[in-house]
């Protein structure tokens, strides 16, 4: 029988520390892939498959390019100017959604357009949990007088200068993103298809529910947050992700009441529908000996970054969640920017599923993950939990590498998700279908700006059936 109090299954050198080194090789080396033994995903991947809707297997396509501009003929298209207008969708109701000590009353998107010498214009847009304002100054600053005169065919080069700081990873990933749609408009055909090269891709995207931040456990948190997941099961979704609700320790909830929860919420959606659950700062031990048996029992379909990435230990305790958990995979990486910090939770088994977001790696360092997840045997699955402007970059990227697994969209209410765009895409029965079109794919409304005026300041403020009680915004 298995240890469940020793921390990890294995020796911390001889996984985590081994994949520290492997991925400074990876990155010096300027191989695609460092050579050597890896974790087999493809149990776990094989045992989920049972559960819901098969995913589509791409584990034929095979892509020999060291970049994905590569092999596309050159075109005499240059950036002329760069403009980042912030929106904003302000709520007149007492909150959009909640979670922990935070109560959220308005949203935000960061719009990038790129022009062109060829009349051109392309739209992305970085995480605007960075700030829409900030990201605008820095690109204003810093970017544009950079790249202007530069061509839109070099982006996978003259953008990968994300690592400054947290405003920058955003910015540049605008920026690569608007480009792309600049790329794919120039070349007649949709992103998804430039990005898979040879290979056939399919243009229908599994999306997942994303949401349970409606629930509170102090107003019938648990019939609140099983009536959410009937309601996407109603409406087609076969996956729901869910947070951890309202406040723990105000409402005096623990693991103890939770599990039961849990295990209503299976038998209500019964044994097909896929449950995720996200990250909640629990300790090792609870985690361990009382979350991961019940998860693994109740047949989740993942486990979402259980510990901070962070954390100086976080590769080895991931692992060792992760071997507790024989089917239950384990899927995190929604704050990286680049390969070089997935790369030691892929050699390590530490993690099935990678989450990194376009908004802040770009397409083009987006499908470098892709690719090297497809070589480990593991499956892209990006966050994307804000508006539509990101999530035309993450469907395109999850169909154009093979790697590509599902795409989460945000069931809360936000008009920036799509009342921006002329003809927005449809979600039907749990699957977008990208429409035949160059580029992206969609067109913005006419004065998108006056629609959506940007409101500045932090998007969240604490809920006040907690005040006084001096309680973190989120963990607690």
């Amino acid at each position: 029988m298995k240890d469940k109090n020793k921390l990890s299954r294995r020796s911390f050198m001889a996984s985590s520390g081994t994949a520290l080194a492997a991925g400074l090789t990876y990155g010096l080396s300027g191989n695609a892939f460092a050579s050597g033994d890896h974790r087999s995903h493809s149990k776990k991947l094989n045992q989920n498959s049972k559960y819901g809707v098969k995913s589509l297997d791409r584990s034929h396509l095979i892509d020999k390019r060291s970049h994905p501009t590569e092999g596309l003929e050159r075109e005499n298209i240059t950036i002329t100017d760069i403009k980042v207008t912030p929106l904003s969708y302000v709520h007149d109701g007492e909150y959009l959604w909640r979670v922990g000590g935070l109560v959220v009353w308005k949203s935000d998107a960061a719009l990038v357009e790129v022009f062109t010498n060829q009349g051109i214009v392309g739209i992305g847009e970085g995480s605007p949990y960075r700030g829409p304002d900030h990201l605008k100054k820095y690109t204003d600053t810093y970017i544009t007088p950079l790249l202007k005169g530069q061509n839109v065919f070099d982006v996978d080069f003259i953008t990968n200068n994300q690592g400054h700081n947290s405003i920058a990873e955003g910015a540049w990933a605008g920026v690569n993103n608007a480009i792309w749609d600049v790329i794919g408009k120039a070349k007649g055909k949709p992103v998804y298809k430039l990005l898979s090269g040879d290979s056939t891709p399919n243009n229908k995207v599994h999306m997942y529910a994303s949401g349970g931040v409606e629930h509170a456990w102090y107003d019938n948190g648990e019939e609140s947050l099983i009536a959410e997941a009937l309601r996407y099961k109603e409406a087609g979704f076969d996956t729901f992700k869910f947070r951890q609700g309202t406040s723990w320790k105000f409402s005096g909830m623990t693991m103890d009441k939770y599990i039961p929860i849990l295990e209503n919420l299976r038998k209500a959606v019964g044994p097909d529908f896929r449950l995720c659950i996200e990250k909640f700062p629990w300790d090792m031990d609870i985690i361990l000996n009382q979350l991961c048996p019940v998860l693994e029992e109740l047949k989740f379909y993942w486990y979402e970054e259980p510990i901070s990435p962070n954390d100086p230990r976080a590769v080895e305790k991931h692992i060792a969640i992760n071997e507790a958990m024989p089917s239950v995979m384990i899927s995190g990486g929604e704050s990286w920017y680049n390969r070089y910090q997935v790369y030691p939770f892929t050699v390590s088994g530490g993690m099935d599923i990678i989450q990194t977001d376009p908004n802040l790696t770009g397409i083009s360092e987006g499908w470098q993950i892709g690719q090297m997840l497809h070589e480990h045997g593991m499956k892209y699955c990006p966050h994307n939990w804000v508006g539509g402007l990101t999530t035309i970059s993450s469907i395109h990227l999850v169909a154009g590498v093979p790697s590509g697994h599902m795409c989460e969209t945000n069931m809360t209410y936000n008009p920036l998700k799509w009342e921006i765009f002329k003809e927005p895409y449809q979600i039907k029965d749990g699957w977008l279908t990208i429409p035949d079109k160059p580029g992206y794919g969609v067109e913005l409304i006419d004065d998108v700006a006056k629609k959506f005026p940007f409101e500045p300041g932090f998007y969240g403020k604490p809920n006040p059936k907690m005040k006084g009680k001096d309680l973190p915004l989120w963990w607690s």
